[in-house]
């Protein structure tokens, strides 16, 4: 195979290959071909997948097998031409065969390819670090949290209910004095200031007391939409009851509030392994400062990349983002199939399309084919080199992390492609260690 020309077109990032594909290479895709399709292909005189290739030729044609085995062959060529070229294809618009014999063929193809984008002002890069101080107050939220973990709800029986509290209730619901299906419920459990009902109802809850018979009345909101109150206030017509009032009789069983346990020793011995609160203070001052710590590295990675962004120059192809939002789409689906899913059923689930789950990448997508540009064109212009050793000690970390063997993994990752992720990895390591904190 062969490059034979490389012609720049007038749009941005896009090229016309021409190449050749050597008789060898075409003659072995052709055999490919005919041992593939043969079992399908019935011939008087021989046996069903029997029919030699010279017999189905002189029947059928001597190109019979040739569309099919330039299919074979466009991939291969496309690599070896675009690496021959300089170039990284992102996309191929169209391929054209120009002719084809036993000696080989030739195509052209129209690719939009990676750009060479530029960047400067990369090292030195300022970025603000949040403070890790761990306080008397963050120690006391942890706890807090704990607390709410481990509380339980009690009956209360001495005061009226207000918000957080559960109110156990039965209610009948009337619109313009008529009662309306789904508008009724006996020893519902509704927790106070949720928002899960229409607005106005838990709010007229607040201040009785159990035992208590009381009407509640309502507006339902203009923008009101049956699905948004399935299973709570269902009603026959948003349209009617979005200029009706509706009445709801309530009978008043139990009011429950959450009860949190006393922070003391005892506590400390249920929530952990430490005996004193003192002891489990201090603990707890380490875990809020290894995250605490963790968020603002993150917080700082997150300014580095943002910042590398918004520096990159040149005019980027939208097939990227689009080859990106796709792949995105892929390891989804494997997390998916993973937990015993498809994505089939998922996006009935859900109610959307394939368009709209991919539009959901779509941003984050874009961010991250920025990012490795940036990436890319800084290694480029720092001239980072990937060594044996890199290599290998990251086949090794993968390995590990995969709990595979280091030859498996060179299998599956080829050297090529580990070695650019390496090497956008040592880029950003050099734009981390040059920035300046503050």
């Amino acid at each position: 195979m062969a490059l034979k020309e490389c012609t720049k077109k007038e749009q941005a990032n896009s090229y016309e290959l021409e190449v050749n594909v050597d008789g060898e290479t075409f003659g072995n895709a052709v055999n490919r071909v005919y041992k593939k399709q043969v079992k399908s292909i019935n011939i008087p005189g021989f046996r069903k997948g029997k029919a030699p290739r010279h017999v189905i030729e002189k029947m059928y044609g001597s190109e019979v097998f040739y569309e099919d085995a330039m299919q074979d062959c466009y991939p291969d060529a496309l690599y070896e031409a675009a690496k021959e070229a300089g170039i990284k294809i992102v996309s191929v618009e169209t391929l054209e065969a120009i002719e084809a014999s036993k000696e080989g063929f030739s195509f052209k193809a129209n690719v939009v390819v990676e750009p060479e984008m530029e960047i400067n002002n990369y090292l030195g890069i300022e970025v603000t670090k949040k403070s890790t101080e761990v306080t008397d107050e963050l120690v006391d939220e942890e706890i807090e949290k704990v607390r709410d973990r481990n509380s339980r709800m009690v009956t209360v029986d001495d005061r009226a209910a207000q918000n957080d509290d559960v109110a156990v209730i039965d209610f009948e619901g009337f619109v313009d004095g008529e009662a309306f299906e789904g508008g009724k419920a006996e020893n519902y459990n509704l927790k106070l200031g949720s928002g899960n009902f229409i607005p106005g109802f838990e709010e007229q809850i607040v201040g009785h007391k159990t035992g208590e018979e009381f009407t509640i009345t309502v507006k339902f909101p203009d923008d009101y939409q049956a699905e948004e109150l399935k299973g709570m206030i269902p009603a026959p017509s948003p349209v009617l009851l979005s200029a009706s009032k509706f009445s709801s009789t309530s009978c008043f069983h139990e009011i429950k509030a959450k009860e949190l346990p006393e922070v003391d020793d005892e506590f400390v011995k249920d929530v952990s392994d430490k005996e004193t609160l003192d002891e489990y203070k201090a603990e707890l001052k380490e875990t809020v400062a290894k995250r605490l710590q963790d968020e603002a590295d993150k917080d700082v990675d997150n300014q580095i990349s943002e910042k590398l962004m918004e520096l990159l120059e040149g005019e980027i192809p939208e097939a990227m983002y689009d080859n990106q939002a796709n792949e995105m789409v892929r390891e989804f689906d494997m997390r998916l199939r993973s937990q015993g899913l498809d994505m089939k059923t998922y996006m009935q689930y859900m109610g959307m399309d394939a368009n709209a789950l991919k539009g959901m990448y779509k941003e984050e997508a874009e961010k991250r084919v920025k990012l490795r540009l940036a990436l890319e064109a800084v290694a480029r212009k720092e001239n980072i080199e990937v060594t044996e050793a890199d290599l290998d000690a990251e086949y090794g970390k993968m390995a590990e992390a995969y709990k595979m063997d280091v030859d498996k993994v060179k299998e599956a990752v080829p050297a090529e492609s580990l070695t650019e992720d390496v090497k956008v990895e040592k880029a950003l390591n050099l734009v981390k260690d040059k920035a300046v904190i503050k």
